[in-house]
C-alpha cells in the first residue's frame, strides 16, 4: 500500500448528493439540506475540485444500503456522466457497504463529506502535530472502509480483485500495515505534545493571552493580520487556517499580549477528526480571553455561534470571558439585520477587517481589557538592590518612579500571576508608606 494510496483524486468534476428526510439529523427539511450542500460546494472549491450539479431527493425513509434506493442512484449516475462528472460526492457520512454498494450501481467513484474534510485538513496542516493528528484522522476512518475501496486502488496497481486469494492477502496486509502505522503515528503524537505542552506553560508564565475562535471562513485570520499588524494567511476558503498561530497584540505592554488564531469549527465534523480537532484548539485552553468572530453577513450566522459554542462546551471553556466579533459587515447590505442582531447581542463588536477605525476600537478593547485586569503595585526598592531594578523595569508597567537617597519608589501595574514569580514581596510598601510617597511626589 502507497502513502497516496487511498487520497482524493483532485482535479476532477464532482456531482453533489443528498436527501431530505425528516429522520435524518442535518438534512430534515429543505433548507437544512441546501445549507449543508452549499458548504459542502465550498469545502470541494477548497480542495480545488469543480461542484457540479446537485442531486436531492425526499424520502420518508432512509435506504440502509444505498442511502438513496438503487433507482434514484442510477438515474443520478446517467445524469452525472452526461455532465462530465466522475465522481459522486455524498454530503453525508458513508459507511464501508454504503459505498461499496452505491459503486456497484453507479460505476463511478464515490466519497462522502468525511472524505472531503479529511483530505482539506490533511492539505492545510503545517506543524508536526497538526499533519500527525490528521494522518491518524484519515487513517482511523480508512480502516472499516478499506474493503470497499480496495477494488479500485488494486486497479490502479494494475490487477483485479482475485476473491479468496490475492485479493484477500493484500487486504490483509493493508488492513495490517494501516494499523501499524496508526500505532507509529501514536507514539511521534505522544513526543510532539509534550514539547507543545511545555511551551503553553511557558507562554502561560509570561504573557496574557486572547484567542480568536469561530466558524471555519469568519474571517480570524484577516483579523489576526490587522490586529497585530502581520501577514497570516487569509484566504476565502474553508479551513484556510489549520494551524494555532501566535503573534504579539501589542509590543508595548509588559506582560506580552499574544493573540492566538485557531482553526475554523465546522458542523457535522467528522467523528475520527474530533480528537485531532480539539488537540489542534487546544491553545485556546490557555487563553484569557476569547473573541468569538462570527460573519455577519452568512444567513446561518445563529447556526454558526451554536456550533462554536457547542466546540468551546466540548473543551470545557465555554466560561471564559467571551467577546463577539460580528465581522464581515462590509458585505451586509442590510443595515436594518445589522442594528437587530447588535440589539440581540449587546456588547458585542460589528467590524469590518478592512476598517481600520474598527480594527483600531477593537484593538483598544482588548488591550484595556488586559490593563484593567492588572494590579497595582507601590514599591521601594534600594539601590543596592540591582537585580530587583531590572526585573521591575523588564516585566511591570512603570506608572511613576521617584528617586530618593536611598532608593527609589516604584508605582507599578503588573497581572499578580507574574509579580509573585518576581520575588518582590519584601518590597511593598503599607499604605502609610504609600501616601507618603505620593506627598512627596505631588510636591516635587
Amino acid at each position: 500500500m502507497n502513502h497516496d494510496d487511498y487520497k482524493l483524486p483532485l482535479g476532477q468534476k464532482a456531482s453533489l448528493v443528498s436527501m431530505v428526510c425528516d429522520k435524518f439529523e442535518s438534512h430534515s427539511t429543505a433548507i437544512e439540506t441546501n445549507t449543508s450542500l452549499k458548504e459542502l460546494r465550498e469545502l470541494l472549491r477548497t480542495l480545488g475540485i469543480v461542484g457540479g450539479e446537485e442531486y436531492v431527493q425526499n424520502k420518508k425513509q432512509i435506504d440502509s444500503a444505498t442511502m438513496l434506493g438503487a433507482g434514484k442512484l442510477e438515474e443520478i449516475a446517467d445524469d452525472a456522466r452526461a455532465e462530465g462528472s466522475s465522481l459522486l460526492v455524498f454530503d453525508f457520512e458513508l459507511t464501508a457497504s454504503q459505498i461499496r454498494n452505491i459503486k456497484e450501481i453507479t460505476k463511478l467513484e464515490v466519497v462522502d463529506r468525511n472524505t472531503v474534510i479529511l483530505e482539506i485538513f490533511a492539505h492545510h496542516a503545517r506543524t508536526k502535530e497538526a499533519k500527525i493528528q490528521i494522518e491518524i484522522s484519515r487513517l482511523q476512518y480508512l480502516l472499516p472502509r478499506l474493503t470497499s475501496m480496495w477494488g479500485h486502488f488494486s486497479k490502479q496497481r494494475g490487477g483485479g480483485m482475485a476473491v479468496g486469494g490475492e485479493g484477500e492477502q493484500q487486504l490483509e496486509l493493508d488492513r495490517r500495515m494501516v494499523r501499524e502505522r496508526i500505532e507509529h503515528y501514536k507514539k511521534q503524537l505522544e513526543e510532539v505534545q509534550k514539547s507543545r505542552e511545555q511551551q503553553r506553560k511557558k507562554r502561560q508564565n509570561q504573557a496574557v493571552t486572547a484567542a480568536l475562535v469561530g466558524y471555519t471562513n469568519a474571517g480570524k485570520s484577516s483579523l489576526m493580520n490587522r490586529l497585530c499588524k502581520v501577514n497570516v494567511l487569509e484566504e476565502n476558503k474553508l479551513f484556510a487556517t489549520l494551524d494555532s498561530t501566535f503573534r504579539t497584540l501589542n509590543p508595548d505592554s509588559k506582560p506580552p499580549m499574544i493573540m492566538i488564531d485557531t482553526v475554523g469549527f465546522i458542523s457535522n465534523l467528522p467523528n475520527t477528526l474530533i480528537q485531532g480537532f480539539k488537540t489542534t484548539l487546544e491553545s485556546a485552553l490557555e487563553a484569557d480571553l476569547l473573541l468569538v468572530v462570527c460573519d455577519i453577513s452568512d444567513p446561518n450566522y445563529q447556526k454558526h455561534l451554536k456550533v462554536t459554542q457547542e466546540v468551546l462546551k466540548e473543551l470545557k471553556i465555554e466560561d471564559k470571558q467571551q467577546i463577539i466579533v460580528f465581522n464581515k459587515k462590509d458585505l451586509l447590505n442590510d443595515p436594518v439585520r445589522a442594528r437587530i442582531i447588535m440589539r440581540n447581542y449587546p456588547n458585542s463588536f460589528l467590524v469590518s477587517s478592512y476598517n481600520e477605525e474598527d480594527m483600531s476600537n477593537l484593538r483598544n478593547f482588548v488591550i484595556n481589557y488586559f490593563l484593567a485586569k492588572q494590579d497595582h503595585y507601590d514599591l521601594f526598592v534600594p539601590y543596592e538592590m540591582g537585580e530587583a531594578h531590572s526585573r521591575i523595569r523588564a516585566n511591570a508597567n512603570i506608572l511613576n518612579n521617584i528617586s530618593h537617597e536611598q532608593g527609589i519608589f516604584y508605582r507599578i501595574r503588573i497581572p499578580d500571576f507574574i509579580f509573585q514569580q518576581l520575588g518582590l514581596n519584601a518590597f511593598i510598601l503599607g499604605p502609610t508608606e504609600a501616601k507618603e510617597w505620593e506627598e512627596i511626589k505631588n510636591s516635587l
